[in-house]
Order: structure tokens, then sequence, then C-alpha cells
């Protein structure tokens, strides 16, 4: 993966864009009337995220809306492909392993799809928004296992 960016280079790449544009599980907040929404503190964006779960724990099915800047919607795209198949503990490790890589700690091997987010790393502002996702997914699995 690159060298860590800097405030000077580009904040969107392409690759940003084109995966901010590629959310998957995607509706509107109105249709999705389920699910655990949070918010960020410190721009506005917001989140909302319905599972259901096999008899596994994991999840099997994934419904999100997504209100954020580029940033947060790359990070819900990122989250959506992922999220199938995981349990709490995984999209907790997942979670977990983006908070390290924004606060200055190695991109996790397996998740070479981190790179098209690199220009927020010196962008902490937009942390919020790209975390936001897996913490609602998070939140989701542990309503959904209720």
């Amino acid at each position: 993966m690159a060298s860590r960016r800097t405030l000077a280079q580009a904040p969107y790449t392409r690759d940003l864009l084109r995966l901010a544009a590629a959310i998957p599980y995607q509706q509107d907040f109105h249709s999705l009337a389920d699910g655990v929404e949070r918010r960020s503190r410190t721009c506005g964006s917001r989140v909302k995220v319905a599972v259901t779960l096999d008899d596994r724990g994991q999840v099997a099915s994934l419904a999100q809306a997504v209100e954020a800047c580029a940033y947060g919607q790359a990070a819900a795209a990122l989250m959506g492909a992922r999220a199938i198949g995981r349990d709490r503990a995984g999209a907790e490790s997942d979670r977990d392993a983006l908070e390290r890589w924004l606060k200055g700690g190695p991109a996790p091997q397996n998740w070479p799809e981190l790179a098209a987010l690199e220009p927020a790393l010196a962008r902490t502002s937009r942390h919020g928004a790209i975390l936001l996702p897996f913490e609602a997914l998070v939140a989701a699995i542990a309503e959904a296992a209720l």
C-alpha cells in the first residue's frame, strides 16, 4: 500500500468516487423501517443498517441507508461488500482493524480495498464518517441477535 497521504494531495480520487457510487444493499431512509442508525458527531453523516442473521449468528441479509460524504459512502460500500457471512466478532474485528489503520497502524493484509480510502488518512475529520457503517453493522448484528 502507498505511503501515508498528506492534505496537499487530492482528497477525492477516482477509486474513492467509484467505490462511493457502488454501495451494495442500499435503500433510502424512508423505506428502511427497521435497523440501527448511527450519526457522526463531526460531520453529520448518518447510516442505518438492518440485518438478518442465520442460525449461526452470521449476517444472511443486509440493508443500508447512507447519507454521508464520499468517504462515508465508500466505507459503506466496503462494509456492504464484507458484511454477508460475518458474525459479530468478525464485524467487530473489521471495525477495530479499520480504526487502527486510521490511527496510523498498518493496513490489514487481507483488506486491499482500503487503498481507496488512503486520502482520508490525513483528514481526521473524516474518520468518524468512515467508521460509521462498521459501527452500525456491529450494532445491527447485536440487535438482531436479541
